[in-house]
């Protein structure tokens, strides 16, 4: 009996697929799931496998385009019987290959799909894969992560058995839309192997090894290829030693394999002399699909500047009061509270000062109401990885110096992970954003809607100012606060900054609340 292996449904929007790489040779004999080939679409690439077991007939080559549902190869069933008589008229300095035993199917199958992550997103993005198509999951595995435009999750799996992938990498997802089924089974698939591998000491030792052993995943494989290394000398860290993302991510060239490439890519002996006009320098083009972050943040902001009346007030803060307190106690402080003192909470002591006495610069528009918040939730501007993050600080004006540092380390450790949550990030009734850590001398922040107003820090320069008819150096910041002057005057925002200018200069203030 012959069965068909026809391309299969990779992603919503694809219709057909290139034959990247083929794992096994015609007329190989193959095991259920085992991988045969590798396909690529314009989106990610995908590993075919084995409906059955069998010999294997290809139809298709490498570097064929395939349309989806065509045959790409035929799968011979043989009997059990059959299969031990190859393999006893084999050699015996050639081992018998590990059999494979599929799981035992409970014949039912479960679909997953994107879960509710969060009070307002409607739609994820398929960051990556951490299993195959075909692989076995157990309950609760990891499978895969997803991206929503606050922050990335993993998708634990529902139930132990066959992973069947129904989307694609960098796939958009609406909430609820199906991600992948998984046909439960009841146990783990085991291998064994033949009595011709028990009496060769030599087919013993390598029985053990399956085709996944130094074999590079589809991800890991295309990194590998772009650093030009070979994934034979790379060591896999995956099921049955295969090759996983993370591997190849890590890889490095040694000194060999440096000199290896050079001498594949030197230029040949020329034959002849030509002349060919050449530009000076490479002109490389790189296109990367925008994340699902950095979609919504572009929409946000633009929003922002079309829905809101946004103004910008600016002023500048003499730093050398704050920055002689650093200096006299930071030690001590350390010491104390196992945490550095920093600008950070310097400016949110005094934001959250001046906004219980500003209560508009701490409000939002809801609708035709005007909400005024008794509290202050400090939502601080973090460049992560992946994009923009905005973490909250609950209840800061309650917090000490050292509670509010201990706070910001923490949600910047999270952000640099990636490990943000969604309540870490819903909330806020103003933002503080610190363009001066890369330098920046002055700017106009953008809202950070539902939020009325922004205040911008930047970096801090010696300038010559006058101080008591006298021309001093001091090391001074400019402050840029953007507020929506819809429910902002002139007078209340500018009257803020100055609040805040006082306070960081005087930080005596802070101390005594006055």
């Amino acid at each position: 009996m012959a069965l068909e292996i026809k391309i299969p449904q990779v992603g919503e929007s694809i219709t057909e697929v290139i034959i990247a790489s083929w794992l096994k040779k015609d007329g190989d004999f193959v095991e259920m799931d085992e991988v045969l080939c590798e396909l690529e679409s314009e989106k990610a690439t995908f590993e075919l496998n084995a409906e059955a077991s069998g010999i294997l007939r290809i139809k298709a080559q490498e570097g064929d385009s395939i349309e989806i549902g065509a045959t790409v190869c035929v799968i011979e069933e043989v009997s059990q019987p059959d299969r031990q008589g190859e393999a006893a008229n084999s050699t015996s300095a050639e081992p018998a290959p590990v059999q494979v035993t599929a799981p035992k199917t409970t014949g039912e199958t479960i679909e997953m799909r994107v879960p509710e992550v969060g009070e307002s997103i409607t739609e994820v993005t398929m960051s990556a894969w951490t299993k195959n198509e075909g692989d076995f999951v157990e309950l609760d595995e990891v499978i895969a992560e997803i991206d929503s435009d606050k922050a990335t999750f993993e998708l634990p799996a529902e139930g132990t058995g066959i992973l069947q992938q129904k989307c694609a990498e960098g796939d958009t997802l609406k909430i609820g839309d199906l991600i992948c089924t998984i046909q439960l089974s009841e146990d783990a698939p085991a291998t064994s192997t033949t009595p011709a591998e028990s009496a060769a000491p030599q087919a013993a030792s390598s029985g053990n090894t399956t085709y996944a052993a130094g074999h590079a995943s589809p991800a890991a494989a295309k990194i590998l290829a772009e650093k030009g290394i070979d994934p034979s000398a790379v060591s896999g860290t995956g099921v049955d030693g295969r090759i996983t993302k993370e591997d190849a991510e890590k890889a490095r060239l040694t000194d060999g394999q440096v000199s290896k490439q050079a001498s594949k890519t030197a230029a040949p002996v020329a034959t002849k002399t030509e002349v060919v006009a050449t530009p000076v320098g490479e002109r490389n083009e790189t296109r990367k699909k925008m994340s699902s972050l950095r979609k919504t943040v572009a929409r946000r902001l633009v929003a922002v500047k079309n829905d809101t009346a946004m103004l910008t007030t600016f002023n500048e803060v003499n730093m050398k009061p704050i920055m002689d307190l650093r200096k006299k106690y930071k030690e001590q402080f350390k010491e104390k509270h196992e945490i550095g003192l920093g600008f950070m909470s310097f400016f949110t002591k005094a934001c959250t000062m001046a906004l219980l006495e500003w209560p508009s610069v701490n409000g939002q528009i809801d609708g035709e109401e005007i909400v005024h918040f008794d509290y202050c939730d400090i939502s601080i501007a973090v460049s992560a990885p992946k994009g923009l993050v905005v973490p909250v600080i609950r209840n800061a004006e309650k917090l000490t110096f050292a509670g509010i540092e201990a706070e910001v380390r923490r949600l910047a450790l999270k952000a640099r992970d990636g490990k943000l949550s969604i309540p870490e990030m819903t909330g806020g009734t103003f933002t503080l954003t610190n363009g001066g850590v890369f330098g920046s001398m002055m700017s106009t922040p953008i809202i950070n809607s539902p939020q009325s107003a922004i205040l911008g820090m930047h970096n801090i320069v010696e300038r010559a100012v006058v101080e008591n008819g006298e021309i001093v150096v001091r090391p001074m910041m400019y402050l840029a606060l953007s507020y929506d002057h819809r429910i902002i005057d002139g007078r209340e925002s500018v009257s803020f900054l100055v609040r805040v200018k006082e306070l960081l200069e005087d930080p005596t203030r802070l101390l005594l609340e006055v």
